[in-house]
C-alpha cells in the first residue's frame, strides 16, 4: 500500500454497511473505492458552490 494513503474508519448500522456493500458491488466497486468516489464527489459539489478549499 502506498504511504501516502490514509486510513479512516466509519461507524455504522450494520444494515446500512451491508445494502453500501450491495451498491458498491453493483457499481463493480469494493466498498472502500466506493466510499472514496462518494467522497470525491462531495467535495467537488462543495467546492462548485463555495469555491476551492486551500488544505496547506
Amino acid at each position: 500500500m502506498a504511504d501516502n494513503i490514509s486510513k479512516f474508519t466509519v461507524r455504522t448500522e450494520p444494515e446500512l454497511l451491508k445494502k453500501f456493500r450491495f451498491v458498491a458491488e453493483y457499481n463493480a466497486r469494493s466498498a472502500n473505492r466506493e466510499m472514496e468516489v462518494l467522497m470525491k464527489r462531495h467535495v467537488a459539489e462543495f467546492e462548485k458552490k463555495y469555491g476551492k478549499i486551500d488544505v496547506q
